[in-house]
């Protein structure tokens, strides 16, 4: 049987419980401590982080203008091989070759006028 003690008395084996009852609080407050600060940066790292949420959108919105950037280089570069191809020894344009050996070379006719 155990005895009863008074909640205000003091024995010997009272001074001891209460140092085992504030190790076993504080031994609780470190596990937790670290589970909130790893939750923490793990959080912290998903939405700012090399992979996290902020680079996503910004990867996505440079990908857009990436895309834009390569349609419009892909347009230009198809002007430029077919005025290559019109100017070339199997397919001549006289007309394009004209206008582009007046802008060389500053050419114009007599009865032709410039205007700037």
């Amino acid at each position: 049987m155990i005895p009863a003690i008074a909640p205000g008395a003091r024995g010997a084996s009272g001074a001891r419980m209460s140092s085992l009852q504030a190790r076993r609080g504080f031994g609780g407050v470190i596990p937790s401590g670290l589970a909130i600060a790893l939750g923490g940066y793990f959080t912290f790292a998903a939405v700012q982080g090399d992979f996290g949420m902020f680079a996503r959108v910004e990867i996505s919105a440079d990908l857009r203008l990436l895309t834009a950037e390569r349609d419009r280089l892909a347009a230009e570069l198809a002007v430029m091989q077919n005025r290559t191809h019109r100017l070339s020894d199997d397919y001549l344009d006289l007309d394009l070759l004209d206008q582009q050996a007046r802008d060389v070379l500053g050419y114009m006719r007599a009865d032709e006028i410039a205007i700037r």
